[in-house]
């Protein structure tokens, strides 16, 4: 029997449910010249869905000489701070999205690389009870783009893995949520994701619904059920 909702949706956090990739981007330039050291878009792209440990490992390669929790603590407190002044800055049609999958019934999980702090920060400044479960970089057992995180959404939710849809915006986490299992949506913000392995790929979620989440996973289902 095909659902009409998938049993769970995964949503990634930086650059997926929120734009808060600039204001990563806006901490890590001063952080290494701050060392001496150059830091260019270019580089900053290139951490775009990794895990906070493995970035903070680039930036000390990079000069800064601090060790891998200060550089994340530091960036982690930038972030937040930037959050305090402006709000959780949704991406367009995030949170519309987001709610219609909650009035649905749908379980849903935020699977983030970002530290528990910052992911609980934004999570409480929804205006709606958004999340069952968050799953955190200092929860993960191994770090996106490893399976991982969106597995251990699932075993916390008490769904299997490909009864879910997951939703990214970074090749990194896209690799992340194909290799677990799950239904991977792609919807991309500052790297494209042609080639990475995506179900399918959105240019917004603006003006989406449950309803096309759930014709995604039956259209995947059908699929598989036709090999």
């Amino acid at each position: 029997m095909t659902r009409t909702m998938p049993a769970a949706v995964l949503w990634d956090m930086d650059g997926t449910l929120v734009d808060t990739e600039p204001y990563w981007m806006a901490a890590e330039t001063p952080l290494v010249e701050s060392f001496g050291g150059t830091w260019s878009h270019e580089q900053a792209l290139g951490l775009v869905g990794l895990g906070l440990e493995d970035s903070a490992r680039i930036f000390q390669a990079a000069g800064v000489r601090l060790s891998v929790t200060e550089i994340i603590d530091h960036l982690t407190d930038s972030v937040m701070a930037r959050l305090a002044e402006t709000g959780v800055p949704f991406r367009p049609g995030a949170r519309e999205l987001l709610a219609d999958l909650k009035a649905q019934g749908v379980k849903t999980a935020l699977v983030t690389m970002s530290m528990r702090r910052m992911a609980d920060t934004v999570v409480d400044l929804i205006d709606f009870d958004a999340f069952d479960v968050v799953v955190a970089g200092d929860d993960a057992r191994r770090p996106k783009p490893f399976p991982d995180p969106y597995l251990q959404a699932c075993e916390a939710l008490g769904v299997d893995i490909a009864d879910a849809v997951a939703i990214e915006d970074s090749p990194n986490g896209l690799r992340s949520a194909v290799a677990s299992g799950a239904v991977s949506l792609g919807v991309p913000l500052m790297l494209p994701l042609e080639g990475v392995g995506a179900h399918e790929l959105w240019p917004s979620l603006e003006g989406r619904t449950a309803a096309d989440l759930a014709a995604l996973h039956a259209a995947h289902v059908r699929a598989v059920d036709a090999r």
